[in-house]
């Protein structure tokens, strides 16, 4: 009973517009930032390293590096801060927290790009018949 009275009241601060991504995708995050009275959009674009939680609670962490320096950020996937997040590339990893790219410099902090095949075949060419 417990549940589903929170799973009601939950479902109401849920986002509905959010994209499927998972960790190792490049993301652009447009985060609506408050100053002085006045409202504005930032972009912050990384490489989502870790997944956490659910429902209402759950969490994601961004890095990028900016000027030599790893930034981090870490947000919940429901925040009203968020305006909207863009996949821009799909990541192709076989971890579930990419932490040890804190560790890596340079070229090897890369992940691989997702290349998805399609299933469509091509159409296939009558053969001429040999006599």
């Amino acid at each position: 009973m417990e549940k589903k009275f929170i799973d009601l009241v939950s479902a109401k601060y849920m986002k509905k517009d959010m994209p499927k991504f998972s960790v190792g995708d490049t993301v652009d995050v447009q985060l609506k930032i408050v100053e002085e009275g006045k409202a504005r959009i930032q972009t912050f674009e990384g490489i989502v390293i870790a997944r956490a939680g659910s429902g209402l609670g759950e969490t994601f962490t961004v890095r990028k590096m900016s000027y030599g320096e790893g930034v981090e950020m870490v947000l919940l996937i429901n925040s009203p801060s968020i305006d909207k997040v863009k996949v821009v590339k799909k990541g192709d990893v076989n971890r579930a927290k990419l932490y040890y790219l804190k560790r890596k410099v340079g070229k090897e902090t890369k992940v691989e790009e997702k290349i998805e095949h399609s299933k469509i075949q091509a159409p296939s060419v009558p053969r001429a018949e040999t006599e």
